[in-house]
């Protein structure tokens, strides 16, 4: 059973930054699209950014490009989101999914299992 625990979330001022990881379990295939999706309360979840485990290819959204990075650890299996420069409209809770090879990061549905999410906060 695919498992996604993610972490590193939590309350940061305007300006500043915060690193998510998500370390997925029980995934038998080694290549597939992983990615971090937020949800706003009021909003739709939308793709943050994605990476694929395949060639490494990545896609950010265009509200984060420039500010967030993905990244893997093929040891650890483990991805990270490394955010700077959070606004306050970043706040939401992040969750990390995973989908198959070509799985489009714009669409959630496209993905098959989802953690439970972290909590991110920007305010002063």
């Amino acid at each position: 059973q695919v498992q996604l625990v993610e972490s590193g979330g939590g309350l940061v001022q305007p300006g500043g930054s915060l690193r998510l990881a998500c370390a997925p379990s029980g995934v038998t295939s080694d290549y597939y699209i992983i990615g971090w999706f937020r949800q706003a309360p009021g909003k739709e979840r939308e793709g943050v950014s994605c990476i694929s485990t395949s060639d490494g290819a990545t896609y950010y959204s265009d509200t984060v490009k420039g500010r967030f990075t993905i990244s893997r650890d093929n040891a650890k299996k483990t991805v990270y989101l490394q955010m700077n420069s959070l606004k306050p409209d970043d706040a939401a809770k992040y969750y990390c999914a995973t989908g198959l090879l070509g799985s489009d990061c714009r669409h959630p549905a496209h993905f098959d299992y989802w953690g439970r999410g972290t909590q991110v906060t920007v305010s002063s």
